[in-house]
């Protein structure tokens, strides 16, 4: 009876023909087949896609989202945060600590819909500071909503719609309660199908901030004035002048200026020979700066007076060209005295150009492409550069010693992305570490791995697998760096298995290292324990697993190969001649089956089989002997790509095809069901303790990747699934996550963790509740107590003069020198310009480069602490907190110098003389037996010094000399600045 391809078939309904029997699980050689006939035919049952009744969309949620570092981050007036977008919101992170304060997000914001779903999927494109209030923000987005922030108090003050996407805002104080809008317009032509056809067309709009007196109290306003400046191509940068007298635009190979004191004139086009992609004004000058997608930075000088009679036309300009990005110039800035142009791309190097003279100064290796380049110059701070990466992450980079002094990161993503090209990853590594609950994940770079903790939203560590070179490209041509496709953790969380490969090519060979690494748990880091060439030849490895729960102490490995091979690996103790024992992973086991070349493997719940899905077979070994039990032949899945044990018991073998499902019955050798899927299934993931798994379907778009997906949930009763959940959006590799399944509402919970097709990371599930992050959501900025900054009377005083509480350094704790260690050298990293003279660091310098193991005051502890003492190793060291040397704020220089300004410095004349008490070494006893008073000494001392402040009485100054004080010499005793005083021993 013939059976229909889009059909259900159950077991046991009918019995099967003697033929179809299935041999029993018998022990066999390891080269050997089993003959296994066709699967019983079952009665035919319509397969359903999903229980109409419970399909419903799944909850998911973000840890990290794929359109960060899309937008230029923006300072606070003050330069104590920034504001950076990802997606829809506006996170706020403290420039002095890095932490995440608040989060404006804007489709929580937005109306919602009767399921309370927002109906708001808006990208913010752009931001800026509101000209007139330093303390509001206004953001646009590609729903064409422009929105006024109060970020301090997180409200929403204003929402208006300008019905067109908007790409770029530009703001300035000398334009009241107005801003410069640029939007993309839609396309007017139609091709031979009559569809409209892509075009990068655009126009800037001089819009009103005041709505409409029709929409005056509507949740969204229009405005009551809207005035339209010209057309453009869709812009890379809309800036402002300093003074606001010019207005700039960059679209395509044009940069458009328009003098908006005659904003009806419209722009004045000029031409690049290149495309445009960035755009800067200088702070002082009449010039700006573009840089171009060949890696050329312009210099325009074609503001003047004289520019309102060329409107409209398209000129040539005066310009001058630098020089050295090999690849597109993404970000340019100018620092704030206007001497120096900051530039940034694709190479990952922060070039400081000195625009007078023309060198220039590097930042390499900041960790990824620079997307953005924002100047941090507020007055109680020192000038910091701010790099916005392609991979999600900020660095800091100090002005005065070019080096970065800190870095900012949750989950750095792939910089192809960001420019717009699609990820080359084949296979996505994912794993997690059970004894840190940290998820593994690739990094920015493809071979590196980063370790995050959800539970903390922070980035713990990353680890190089492959050390490669960070350039992107050479010339054109993309390098092929070595890629890491595997990631693998032990049950027990001691060991890691890498596979990185790379493809071979006109100049290199192919390569493919497997590598075991050890974690260890002093440093909380993986450390490298055995590397092996070419495990399976130069063909890529397909599969890892390590055994689970194994019976045996020892850890087992399991590798599948497009060689056909299938390897078990082992760890070998070694003893050294100096006692230690050594232990690194060697080959076990090498097997195959027939001539089929394997695609996954994985083993049952108990260590005690492993299956390897292998064209239309699902051949199952011993998991100790590599003996092979029996092979499950599937005629309705011709190449099978994956297979599992379904539940804690192993009863049960999922195989999986390109749109079959086959469900095999190991206790009752029988085919369980067989399930037909209309769409593509892209993956699968099994219930780590209960008897279900769940089916991902790839749903077809338009797009050339999928959109969304479809996830059903089986268990083994039936091919009909008994929940159906869709996603909005496509995955590339999803695991189960035992730690975030303890964190869901549901009863019968299946918490997943998938990175989607835009590279996002996403927890799945029912009702999952993922412990909220610090600022992750609106909430009212308060001062930080500890980003306080400090001033020089910290420095003169110390912290404890200025602190409620000081916490006293015990007598009996050693002294700990500022200078000790390699912290010496840390003296000449700043510019020589900037440092002291050598002559007053000689002695502290020399003083630490020889300073000894043992001083005075640990002799004396020493020699106060009996031998026999029994001490505590588990109590912690006290140290001293070493010097952090700070930099000095425009704001205190000046502070100080309007100080001396008004008392400035000249001689006066001598007072009557004064009889030092000390004469001739010789100390004078008063009259009545006491002591001089030192304070008097120093204030009259000081007092008939030639060095007076100007206009002070010298009465004010000197201390009258009491009737005790016996005058005996008329020399004044001057304090003499620059000379060392030897102290005096009594």
């Amino acid at each position: 009876m013939p059976v229909p391809v889009d059909g259900t078939r159950l077991a046991g309904a009918s019995k099967p023909p003697r033929s179809a029997k299935i041999s029993q699980i018998v022990a066999v050689p390891p080269l050997s087949s089993v003959d296994v006939g066709v699967a019983p035919r079952p009665k035919k049952r319509k397969g359903k896609e999903a229980a109409s009744q419970d399909e419903s969309p799944w909850s998911w949620t973000l840890l990290t989202d794929s359109s960060a570092s899309r937008v230029p981050p923006v300072l606070t007036k003050d330069g104590r945060y920034f504001l950076s977008v990802v997606g829809s919101s506006v996170k706020i992170f403290s420039v002095a600590t890095g932490d995440l304060v608040s989060t404006l997000d804007a489709s929580t914001s937005a109306n919602m819909d009767s399921a309370g779903s927002s109906t708001d999927t808006c990208t913010i494109t752009s931001v800026v500071l509101h000209p007139q209030n330093p303390f509001q923000l206004i953001t646009g987005s590609t729903s064409g909503l422009v929105r006024i922030w109060d970020f301090l108090d997180a409200v929403l003050l204003q929402t208006m719609s300008l019905k067109h996407p908007i790409t770029q805002i530009a703001a300035h104080e000398k334009f009241k309660d107005c801003i410069f809008v640029a939007v993309t317009l839609p396309s007017k032509r139609h091709n031979s199908s009559g569809q409209a056809t892509t075009e990068d067309n655009a126009a800037v709009y001089h819009i009103s901030l005041i709505p409409s007196n029709e929409t005056v109290g509507s949740p969204v306003q229009l405005p009551s004035r809207s005035k339209k400046i010209g057309k453009t191509r869709v812009t890379t940068g809309l800036v402002l002048s300093p003074n606001g007298s010019w207005l700039v635009a960059t679209g395509g190979h044009k940069a458009y200026v328009c003098s908006t004191s005659n904003m009806k004139g419209g722009f004045t086009k000029f031409v690049s020979p290149e495309k445009l992609t960035c755009l800067a004004f200088h702070p002082s000058g009449e010039f700006f700066a573009t840089g171009d997608h060949v890696g050329c930075i312009r210099l325009w000088y074609c503001l003047s007076d004289s520019l309102a009679k060329y409107d409209g036309v398209e000129r040539k300009a005066q310009t001058t060209t630098m020089h050295w990005h090999s690849h597109a110039v993404s970000s340019i800035t100018f620092t704030a005295n206007g001497a120096y142009l900051l530039s940034g791309g694709e190479e990952g190097v922060l070039v400081i150009w000195q625009l007078h003279s023309g060198k220039k100064e590097f930042v390499p290796r900041v960790g990824a492409p620079i997307s953005h380049i924002t100047l941090i110059n507020a007055i109680d701070q020192e000038e910091q550069y701010l790099l916005a990466l392609a991979d999600a992450s900020f660095v800091f980079v100090r002005s005065g010693t070019l080096k970065i002094s800190k870095s900012i990161a949750r989950v750095k993503l792939d910089p192809a992305l960001s420019y717009n090209r699609p990820s080359a990853l084949s296979a996505i590594p994912l794993a997690i570490h059970t004894p840190t609950s940290t998820i593994v994940l690739p990094s920015s770079h493809p071979s590196s791995l980063q370790f995050f903790l959800p539970a903390s939203s922070k980035l713990v560590a990353e680890l190089e697998v492959s050390p490669s070179n960070r350039i992107a490209r050479r010339d054109e041509k993309p390098l092929e760096p070595s890629r890491v496709e595997h990631a693998v953790i032990s049950y027990s969380g001691e060991w890691m298995v890498t596979i990185d490969y790379r493809d071979a090519d006109g100049t290199f060979h192919g390569e493919v290292f497997m590598k075991f690494w050890w974690w260890d748990h002093k440093s909380q880091f993986w450390i490298l324990n055995t590397r092996v060439d070419r495990p399976h030849g130069l063909k890529k490895v397909v599969g890892v697993a390590f055994r689970p729960k194994a019976a045996a102490p020892e850890d087992l490995l399991v590798t599948v190969g497009q060689d056909g091979n299938i390897k078990t690996w082992g760890i070998r103790l070694v003893k050294r001649q100096s006692g230690e024992i050594e232990n690194f992973w060697v080959t076990r086991t090498t097997t195959r089956f027939r001539v089929e070349t394997p695609s996954h493997v994985s083993w049952s719940a108990d260590g005690s089989l492993f299956i390897v899905a292998m064209g239309p077979h699902a051949a199952l070994y011993d998991g100790v002997t590599t003996a092979l039990y029996q092979v499950l032949t599937c005629p309705e899945c011709q190449q099978a790509k994956a297979a599992h044990f379904v539940g804690p018991s192993g009863r049960y073998v999922l195989v999986l095809g390109a749109r079959e499902l086959v469900l095999w019955d190991l206790l009752t050798k029988s085919l369980r069901w067989h399930y037909q899927s209309s769409s593509v299934i892209s993956d699968s993931v099994v219930h780590p303790r209960e008897e279900s798994f769940a089916v991902f379907q790839q749903l077809s778009s338009q797009a050339t990747e999928p959109q969304s997906t479809r996830v059903l949930l089986f268990n083994p009763s039936s091919p009909t699934p008994f929940a159906s959940r869709t996603l909005p959006f496509g995955l590339r590799r999803v695991i189960a996550h035992p730690y975030l399944d303890q964190l869901s509402t549901a009863s019968s919970s299946f918490t997943l963790l998938g990175i989607t097709q835009a590279w996002s990371v996403a927890v799945l599930g029912e009702d999952v509740l993922l412990p909220q992050e610090m600022g992750s959501v609106a909430q009212k900025i308060v001062e930080e107590v500890g980003a306080r900054r400090k001033t020089l009377f910290h420095d003169m005083f110390g912290d404890a003069a200025f602190s409620e509480s000081t916490a006293r350094v015990p007598s009996t704790s050693p002294l700990v020198r500022p200078w000790m260690g390699h912290e010496i050298a840390e003296v000449f990293d700043a510019p020589s310009h900037l440092m002291p003279p050598l002559r007053s660091l000689f002695d502290t310098l020399v003083d630490g480069f020889l300073t000894r193991q043992s001083n005075h005051g640990q002799e004396q502890q020493e020699t106060s602490t009996p031998e026999d003492v029994e001490m505590d190793e588990n109590a912690k060291p006290f140290t001293v907190e070493t010097r952090i040397e700070r930099a000095v704020y425009r704001d205190e220089v000046d502070t100080f110098v309007e100080f001396f300004k008004q008392c400035a410095i000249q001689a006066i004349e001598p007072g009557p003389p004064y009889q030092n008490p000390h004469t001739n070494g010789t100390l004078i006893p008063k009259a009545n037996g006491a002591q001089p008073s030192r304070a008097n000494d120093v204030a009259r001392s000081f007092a008939n010094s030639p060095i007076l402040s100007k206009g002070t009485p010298r009465k004010a100054l000197a201390a009258t000399p009491t009737s005790h004080d016996t005058p005996t010499s008329k020399s004044p005793s001057v304090i003499m600045t620059g000379k060392k005083r030897k102290k005096s021993i009594g």
